[in-house]
């Protein structure tokens, strides 16, 4: 958001505004907002995952506050996919804003779906589009065209303004023979690059590696190799949104004559609504219900459950923990791992192989960036484009201003550097950043504002009530634990009646450190008699003077700084 005292922004009514809300400099919660006039759309709505440190974060959303602030000008939120960096804050958005949401069938459904578990006091105006689709608010049109991605319809999207067309990719790759699903219409990348492209906007997620991203059914290939060979049940985790892959372990197991099970809340609902829109041919016969596992022979069997990325609450999870209520590891289980960790999960789906190699499974995974797994085969493929792909964008599109999407800085940059490559003038390329206002004419672009721009965190049904002063409140609680003194005073001397009570959590265990107790009473005893006032005026500066006198005890005596709450009463 911006500082208080920072003027709002006002926009030239001539001029077209990029203004990147999530998704640049970081991988995750992406939000672009696109204005001309008196006319904005913000293409879709992501959410970001937690990092490790930030304790009892469930996620982590876009700041929407320049969008609260030209409410009057939004016409919409325009999705590009389905997957939850790209749709997952929308029931958190979408009661803020109040504007109508246009996807794809399947993005729809799966928003629908999302929204359900969500108690709105309005009803949402949702608009299906296809690539076909033009909607035209005046001076503004927005068109679409199909991508091949690791989920179904996708589609990038084409803003048509008065100063120029700017081309959305959303994310994507070429796949020369993708697993069902929309093909890349090169021919339609190709018109456009004709008609002419002032902005490109390109996802970067890959920028970093060299040539061409391979086909999905190659990973089908292996599943089959690797289903045929195993002796025992099969489980496979994936995302719940690759429906795709879902599809090919569907298509192996009916060939191996094997039993689908789906376990995990997401992938039954996904499977449920992909099939419902005809992306998924399942046939009526070839599922059970994981109440059904133990009447089949585990070498007929193959499980399909979330929980790639280590989620502690994700099925697998719970599998390799031994507490799902429906699914353990019988000794002979394969469990395939069919994703790669995203940055930052390495820990805990390291954590999970090794329980499940405990249990007598074996596992088959890739935890690094090569694109063979434990086996030598390939059970995960990248869902984004690789180098050349990228470079085969630029050349079709033929923009002349280029701002790299979706990735951490160093894939910016990358990404910049490539479009040099292919003839983008270098002062035409450019690396901008979530809060960054690019201001863009017919002859140039650059960043006019930049706006300051605040981490959302949802805890629990709360957005926002988690600040940076609480994230480091609960760091120093989890590494140096809390101390709470009930200390019980006069009325009349402000002096300590009966012994102070001391209790923690996470810090020392008083039966273990008598000596630390017995000291800390005797301060607090003579900070009171020395110091304490009769109800003084301001008790919080007393608990201050207090917790600053036991804090250098603590550093000098153990080398350590719990959190410590008094709290006092007058008597």
């Amino acid at each position: 958001m911006q500082k208080n005292d920072a003027p709002p922004f006002q926009p030239d009514p001539k001029r077209l505004y990029l203004v990147p809300l999530g998704g640049l400099g970081e991988i995750g919660k992406n939000m672009m907002a696109i204005l001309y006039g008196d006319v904005m759309v913000c293409i879709d709505a992501g959410v970001m995952f937690p990092k490790d440190d930030m304790l009892g974060i469930d996620l982590i959303i876009p700041d929407i506050d320049f969008l609260l602030q030209h409410r009057d000008k939004l016409k919409g939120i325009f999705l590009t996919h389905g997957h939850e960096d790209h749709i997952g804050a929308i029931p958190y958005t979408l009661p803020k804003l109040e504007v109508p949401v246009y996807g794809t069938k399947l993005t729809l459904a799966l928003v629908k779906g999302k929204l359900r578990e969500f108690e709105l006091d309005f009803t949402p105006e949702f608009h299906e589009i296809n690539p076909s689709s033009k909607i035209d608010f005046g001076k503004v049109s927005l068109e679409f065209f199909p991508n091949v991605h690791s989920i179904h319809d996708g589609v990038g999207i084409v803003i048509n303004t008065p100063v120029g067309r700017v081309v959305h990719s959303g994310d994507w790759k070429f796949d020369q023979t993708p697993v069902g699903g929309m093909t890349t219409d090169y021919k339609r990348l190709a018109d456009l690059g004709h008609d002419g492209v002032l902005v490109a906007l390109s996802d970067s997620t890959y920028a970093e590696r060299p040539g061409y991203s391979v086909s999905e059914k190659v990973v089908g290939k292996s599943f089959e190799h690797l289903f045929g060979k195993a002796a025992g049940r099969v489980i496979v985790a994936m995302f719940a949104s690759s429906i795709p892959r879902i599809q090919q372990v569907v298509d192996v197991a009916v060939k191996l004559k094997r039993k689908i099970c789906f376990v995990g809340r997401s992938m039954v609902q996904n499977v449920k609504i992909a099939t419902e829109l005809g992306h998924l041919v399942i046939p009526t016969d070839a599922t059970i219900v994981p109440d059904e596992l133990e009447n089949h022979e585990p070498s007929h069997v193959v499980i399909v459950t979330t929980g790639s990325q280590g989620e502690p609450v994700a099925a697998l999870s719970l599998i390799a923990a031994g507490t799902h209520r429906s699914v353990e590891i019988i000794p002979g289980d394969t469990v395939v791992i069919s994703a790669t960790p995203i940055p930052g999960n390495e820990g805990l789906v390291s954590r999970i192989i090794n329980q499940l190699y405990r249990q007598g499974a074996e596992v088959i995974y890739t935890l690094t960036s090569k694109q063979d797994d434990s086996s030598g085969f390939r059970v995960h493929v990248q869902g984004h484009a690789g180098q050349e792909e990228l470079k085969l964008f630029l050349n079709l599109l033929k923009p002349k201003f280029f701002i790299p999407i979706h990735g951490e800085y160093r894939h910016l940059a990358q990404h910049v550097k490539l479009a040099r490559e292919v003839g983008v003038a270098e002062e035409n390329a450019m690396v901008a950043v979530d809060g960054d206002i690019i201001e863009i004419t017919e002859k140039s672009a650059h960043i006019v504002q930049r706006l300051t721009m605040s981490s959302m965190l949802v805890h629990g049904y709360g957005i926002g009530e988690v600040g940076k002063s609480v994230m480091k409140e609960r760091r120093a609680i989890g590494e140096e634990g809390i101390l709470v003194l009930a200390i019980a005073l006069s009325k009349e001397t402000g002096a300590i009646i009966g012994e102070p009570e001391i209790a923690t959590k996470g810090f020392i265990s008083l039966s273990a450190a008598e000596p630390i107790v017995h000291e800390v009473r005797r301060i607090i005893t003579d900070f009171f008699k020395n110091g304490a006032q009769i109800r003084p005026k301001d008790p919080e500066a007393l608990k201050g003077n207090l917790k600053g006198e036991l804090n250098k005890f603590f550093g000098e005596k153990m080398g350590r700084k719990p959190i410590i709450i008094p709290v006092l009463s007058w008597f």
